[in-house]
């Protein structure tokens, strides 16, 4: 088989290099071409360097090409994979920061709650003008797979806006799929079968089967509260068990910030978080670690590059969806995975404009959704809440309507636990201006939030958060690894 793949947002090098992998994986792949396209020339070429090491030392056809001007990457490519991040860290760090200024206090930021929704509108013009050269230079049944964030936001704009075919990509249903195993005693993941449905970080566990015996709540309860690990890291994920009888997909510390209840006050912050991981609910915790990654990748680039000289491995293909729903698409080996995609009616209890995520099967007729899920109905219900807020956020980003994005992020669940409208009002104004550069749509809106901000009586504090760790430095990060590497 001979086709292009373009890699937009390539310079995400461990992302790029683990799908390139995974997909060199597939036998009748190894004649394809890779384009990868980013915004950084410095990033691309380390990233070209890594993946021509790894064609060269396993005696691959397969061709890479890397170049900043995006259209020609996407000229005939049959697959478009993204994994950007417009702003990059300094546009996140925002997202992060201000909210605290108003008692918003995030783990992550990038999928609803304030800096998730500002996250979408930096995102949302660039995925449309991905869309567009998709539709005027690549194939003509291009398929466009977004691993970004805000998933769900981005894959309506490009569905509802952007006129193509797309679907949305995460891990956190194998994720969370894998705990499950762990804790139930299973000796494999692939013990286990399920159904998870809902909406991107929001998918619930509602059917359980460990080798054909239906696992119920008190049995999942049990066995979250005896394990040793994460009956101490999944303290909020286990309590939403307990009161919804379903478990969610998302980690501890992002499920946190997609609801109302748990990271309103300080002192219920640290109550439910746990301080091992980033993951289970620091304060700005994945802010933290995408710092501290981008620093160690920069600095140790040249052991990276060295271990792009081994063999790749099959056995060690990742279960990241990407390389085998091309697989499917390609050699008609079927593929059950959990997609996102606009509902139109799959999930029975969910809006048909939504998008959800949810169990489907690929083949070569595409990706086939299996229809007439009915989500328990607290499940749906915290589902709705966050799909009124994308749905009015995706809006904002498309019209440039300043007052429309506030409303969206006046309706954030948490942010609703938290700030007045007048404070709500006031941070969207300094997001906008503080983030103008990257908001082509609200060039007309930022005179005037200038000018509100500088009469403004609404106050602030500066406040790090509930539960902040520092950026390391990079000789603090080979200390702990050269520790647990002991340890081990």
């Amino acid at each position: 088989m001979s086709f292009k793949i373009a890699i937009i947002g390539a310079g995400s090098v461990g992302f790029t290099k683990k799908l390139f992998t995974d997909i060199l994986c597939v036998p009748e792949f190894k004649d394809i071409e890779f384009a990868l396209t980013d915004v950084s020339e410095h990033n691309l070429g380390m990233i070209k360097a890594i993946l021509d090491r790894i064609v060269e030392a396993n005696g691959l056809p397969t061709r890479v090409t890397a170049t900043t001007d995006r259209r020609k990457a996407l000229e005939g490519a049959r697959y478009i994979i993204s994994c950007v991040r417009v702003g990059g860290l300094e546009a996140y760090a925002d997202d992060i920061r201000i909210p605290l200024k108003y008692g918003i206090d995030q783990c992550v930021g990038d999928t609803i709650c304030a800096g998730g929704i500002l996250y979408g509108q930096r995102n949302i013009p660039v995925i449309l003008d991905f869309c567009k050269d998709i539709r005027e230079v690549a194939d003509t049944n291009a398929k466009f797979l977004n691993y970004a964030n805000p998933m769900a936001m981005n894959t309506w704009a490009a569905i509802e806006y952007g006129k193509v075919d797309t679907v949305g990509l995460c891990h956190g249903v194998q994720h969370g799929a894998e705990q499950i195993a762990a804790v139930l005693g299973a000796k494999s993941p692939r013990e286990l079968d399920y159904v998870c449905s809902g909406i991107n970080h929001q998918t619930w566990f509602i059917d359980l089967r460990l080798n054909g015996r239906k696992i119920d709540k008190d049995e999942l309860i049990a066995a979250f509260e005896a394990h040793p690990v994460y009956s101490r890291q999944e303290k909020l994920r286990i309590d939403v068990l307990k009161r919804f009888g379903v478990y969610s997909t998302e980690s501890n510390g992002h499920l946190s910030e997609y609801l109302p209840w748990y990271r309103k006050r300080p002192d219920e912050i640290t109550r439910w978080i746990d301080m091992s991981d980033w993951i289970h609910g620091e304060t700005g915790g994945y802010l933290r670690y995408s710092t501290e990654t981008r620093n160690w990748f920069e600095t140790e680039y040249p052991q990276f590059l060295e271990a792009a000289s081994k063999p790749i491995d099959p056995q060690k293909r990742s279960n990241e969806h990407a390389s085998h729903i091309l697989e499917a698409l390609e050699t008609n080996r079927v593929y059950r995975g959990h997609f996102n995609v606009k509902n139109d009616g799959v999930i029975t209890n969910l809006p048909r404009d939504a998008i959800i995520e949810s169990p489907g099967f690929v083949d070569r007729f595409g990706i086939n959704m299996a229809a007439g899920i009915t989500l328990p109905e607290a499940c749906a219900a915290t589902c709705m809440a966050s799909i009124n807020v994308q749905r009015m956020s995706v809006h904002a980003a498309i019209s440039g309507d300043i007052d429309l994005l506030k409303l969206a992020v006046l309706h954030d669940p948490l942010v609703g636990a938290v700030s007045t409208p007048e404070e709500v009002w006031q941070m969207v104004d300094e997001m906008v201006v503080a983030q103008a550069q990257w908001l082509p749509q609200y060039a007309h809106a930022v005179p005037a939030a200038k000018e509100r901000l500088s009469k403004s009586a609404v106050k602030t504090r500066e406040w790090a958060g509930a539960a902040r760790r520092s950026v390391r430095s990079i000789e603090e990060l080979r200390a702990e690894k050269a520790a647990l590497k002991q340890a081990v």
